[in-house]
Order: C-alpha cells, then structure tokens, then sequence
C-alpha cells in the first residue's frame, strides 16, 4: 500500500520536503507508518509526539489503520497556523496545562472572541477540607473522547478553532486541572462553545476522582457516562 505524508512548518522544515509517499504493509497502522518516519529522519520520533494526528480528514490515534492511498498529516502546535474551524489540540497529561499556550495556538484573523477556561482544584468541598485531588483516567479512551468532544463542538460551531488539555494524575489546591481555549468570529459563540466543551468533557470523558481532605479520602460522585459519538 502506498500512503502519503504532508509535511506543514517546523516539520516541513526538518524533512526538507513538503510530502513524501511511503510503501507499507496490508493492515499498517498510523503508528507504523510514525516508525517508519522516525528512521528516515530521526528528529522526527520527538517532535511528533503529542500533537494532532489528521488521517484522511479525520483526527485519530497511533492505533488507526492506514488505507492504500490515504494522507496522513501530523499538525504542529503553531498559533494562528491552522485552519478555521477546527480541533488545534486535545490533550491528556501529566504536566502543569498551559492555558496561554493554549490561547494562542487557537488566536486568527478570522477570530473576533477568544472564550477560556481553567478548571483548578480548590480547598473546600461540600464543607470538607480538601488537600489534593488524585485524577485517575483511563487514557486511551479519555483522549479520544476529549478529541471526539471537540469534534462534537465543531459540529455545533463549525467556525470554531478548540484546544483543550486535560491533567491525570494527583494536583493539590490551585493546580489546574483542565484547561480550555475557544477563537471564534463572534465572543457569543465563543462563550457558548467554551461551556458546552467542559460540560460535555463532565460527562463524556473517563476521568474519576478521588479527594484528599483532612477526615480521609473519597471518591466523587459524577455524571453518568454519556459518550461523544465518533465517525
């Protein structure tokens, strides 16, 4: 099977090329073809690392099947570079959330309103002292559903440009715990687009948590699962 890898800014600038066609196996996935890649241009195997993966239009992860004559488009981070109307970032991690950061790669000409929103662990909860917050994610299904909730948010303001990341892991008060940038032409949608992402991120994304407080420890109570349909 032959696939076809486009290479956009910094990466363009690491393969001396804009795009370049692979030979792979029947059944190959995205992540054999990120092997391949790795061993032609070594430099390769670190930047593409935790940035969007677009197959054939559609972002997906390492584990999706590639298909004789697909395009397969690694999109790096760059503020203003990506198109409108479209999911910049999705992210799961362990490190601190830059919400800046996030900010920024979501900011274009097109966008008159940037709506954020930074969820951060507090100290009180229900009248109990709380000390940290432990988020325990099942990962490879809490990204897909933080990417298929973004998509679903395109599909209700297709003008929108959406960066979200998401912390695992344990946080103490004040640490943030989610974070979430909107860019549209108007602050009305903006605004509302913003809000449907975390509510739907309560809802559709496997992350539990389990609070730390002064008289012991607890897991909290949530919302029922209620998954974001993925095409």
């Amino acid at each position: 099977m032959t696939v076809k890898v486009l290479f956009f800014a910094y990466l363009r600038d690491v393969t001396k090329t804009p795009a370049v066609e692979l030979t792979v196996a029947a059944g190959a996935t995205v992540r054999d073809v990120w092997t391949e890649l790795s061993q032609r241009w070594p430099d390769l195997e670190h930047q593409l690392v935790r940035i969007p993966i677009v197959l054939d239009g559609k972002v997906v992860d390492t584990d999706a099947p590639v298909s004789d004559g697909s395009e397969l488009v690694w999109l790096p981070p760059v503020g203003g570079g990506s198109p409108a109307g479209c999911v910049v970032r999705a992210e799961l991690t362990s490190e601190a959330l830059d919400l800046a950061r996030l900010v920024s790669e979501v900011s274009a000409p097109s966008c008159g309103g940037i709506a954020s929103f930074l969820g951060v662990v507090r100290d009180q909860d229900e009248g109990r002292s709380v000390v940290a917050l432990q988020y325990d994610a099942y990962d490879r299904l809490a990204l897909a559903q933080l990417r298929a909730v973004a998509e679903e948010a395109l599909g209700r303001w297709p003008e929108a440009r959406i960066a979200l990341q998401h912390r695992a892991g344990r946080l103490v008060v004040g640490e943030a715990s989610v974070a979430i940038a909107v860019a549209c032409p108007h602050r009305a949608e903006a605004f509302a687009c913003c809000r449907h992402v975390i509510d739907r991120i309560k809802e559709a994304v496997p992350i539990w948590k389990k609070e730390e407080g002064e008289a012991g420890s607890r897991w909290l109570e949530g919302h029922d699962y209620r998954e974001s349909p993925r095409e």
